[in-house]
């Protein structure tokens, strides 16, 4: 990590100006956030999207039914790309013309998506619903929700670490471009008798 590089200017040495201190204390600032900020900000990140997706896995669990439905006629092939709740990219699905029966009691009839391979008029396959028959997607479950809490937290603090390291780099580039106006300034007040025998004198 280029923070670590900005260390060595904490060595004793006779040349060592403001800037370079400066840009020490910077890396070492920059260095302990990246230890501590960011871990931090990714353990409270993936607590509160675990807390949140785990919420919603109890309520998709408490809501969505698995029902039975009958097909009434298939209606044909889904390209693969269409169906978003298609687990593997070699599952595909079948679109039929189905009737089920809803966790309330009443009677439903439409469309629905069957992996079964070939349907055929009076064939069961099963489909989840809401509780008034809507067909849905498969609830959440644990695994899954922690999955993506854990890629939640690990990705705040990755971003984090990013943000520091960005702010560093910015705070070092504006100390050298200050550093070379003053050279500059140096250089113009020092220009005309450069190089001159007994200039300085």
């Amino acid at each position: 990590m280029r923070a670590i590089s900005g260390l060595w200017r904490w060595r004793r040495n006779p040349l060592c100006r403001t800037t370079d201190l400066a840009e020490a204390w910077l890396a070492l600032v920059a260095l302990m956030l990246i230890a501590v900020a960011a871990p931090v900000t990714g353990w409270l990140v993936g607590a509160a999207a675990q807390h949140s997706l785990q919420r919603a896995v109890r309520e998709q669990q408490r809501t969505r039914h698995l029902v039975t439905a009958t097909v009434v006629r298939d209606l044909g092939e889904v390209p693969p790309e269409s169906d978003p709740d298609t687990t593997t990219a070699r599952q595909t699905h079948r679109r039929v013309l189905a009737d089920w029966t809803a966790p309330d009691g009443s009677h439903r009839h439409g469309p629905a998506l069957t992996d079964v391979k070939s349907p055929d008029t009076g064939d069961h396959f099963r489909l989840w619903t809401d509780p008034q028959g809507r067909i849905t997607t498969r609830p959440l479950d644990s695994a899954t929700a922690t999955t993506h809490a854990v890629l939640a937290g690990t990705g705040a603090a990755l971003l984090a670490t990013g943000l520091v390291e960005a702010a560093r780099r910015l705070a070092v580039w504006r100390m050298v471009r200050g550093r070379f106006a003053r050279w500059d300034q140096a250089w113009d007040r020092a220009g005309p008798d450069w190089g001159k025998a007994g200039t300085g004198s």
